[in-house]
């Protein structure tokens, strides 16, 4: 989902079956309360920029319902593939519409610019060099008195406890990764000056809790993510110099050791802005 501009990033997790899957798990765990936030009403006309597998995005589509229209942006072929496999195998192949394309280049068409109700974008701007283009791209994509969207992640209020044996390297080392492949790892905090930098009013912030404790029953399911996360990210952060093998391997066991731990907790909450764009 990273988009291609001059000094482009790159996707630190790639687009291998793995990833698909911790995907679809990273969708079961989040949707539900990124939709409370999210506030849609039946009938709007929705952006989703980077829809990924289509999870959320469908159920954007089910809660604006048949008279609203949601269209899906996403540039990895594989994973438009993927979600329109999903909407077939769910009954809903003409839910939404999906579209391959650039979130800096909104493959839209002149006459659509202006008129959503709503865009929104999830756990995209960290991937790209100058989140700001993307958002200058969504308010030109929202009518007037509509709103955007963002939720993205701050990797510095992430706490696993009790921490995990050599965790504390194998996530610096994640986190420079972010960097060295052009991303950012902190875009969260910037979301309510991105917003405002576009020109965009009436802002708020809020966040959604994305983490758990051993014996919640949830708790498996968000512990997989963060090791499939880390794991996905094997090959940049070792051939990268970030950390030799043996000490992402540590990082790793730990982690895995922690997920067993009676008072295992992981202490996260994505970061989420909105704002309204001026008539």
């Amino acid at each position: 989902m990273s988009d291609e501009v001059s000094g482009r990033s790159e996707y630190i997790h790639g687009s291998s079956p793995e990833e698909q899957q911790r995907l679809s798990l990273l969708n079961d765990i989040l949707n539900e309360s990124c939709l409370r936030e999210l506030g849609l009403r039946p009938g709007e006309t929705v952006l989703d920029l980077g829809s990924g597998l289509g999870q959320f995005t469908r159920l954007i589509a089910r809660t604006v319902g048949s008279k609203g229209h949601v269209v899906g942006i996403e540039r990895d072929r594989d994973q438009i593939s993927q979600a329109n496999r999903l909407a077939e195998g769910s009954e809903e192949p003409k839910l939404v519409e999906f579209r391959k394309g650039d979130a800096l280049e909104l493959p839209l068409s002149e006459s659509e610019w202006g008129t959503f109700d709503v865009a929104h974008a999830r756990f995209l701007l960290e991937h790209v060099p100058r989140p700001e283009l993307v958002i200058a791209q969504m308010v030109r994509s929202v009518r007037p008195g509509g709103r955007v969207f963002v939720c993205d992640d701050d990797h510095d209020d992430f706490r696993p406890w009790p921490e995990p044996p050599g965790f504390p390297a194998l996530w610096q080392a994640y986190v420079r990764s972010y960097e060295r492949l052009g991303n950012d790892p902190y875009v969260g905090r910037r979301l309510v000056s991105l917003l405002g930098d576009g020109g965009l009013t009436s802002i708020r912030n809020t966040c959604v809790f994305f983490g758990g404790c051993a014996g919640n029953e949830r708790f498996e399911a968000v512990a997989d993510n963060l090791i499939g996360a880390l794991e996905g990210a094997r090959d940049p952060i070792v051939s990268g110099e970030l950390l030799d093998e043996v000490s992402f391997n540590t990082g790793m066991d730990g982690l895995r050791q922690w997920k067993a731990h009676p008072s295992a907790a992981l202490w996260y909450s994505a970061c989420c802005a909105e704002g309204i764009v001026p008539n």
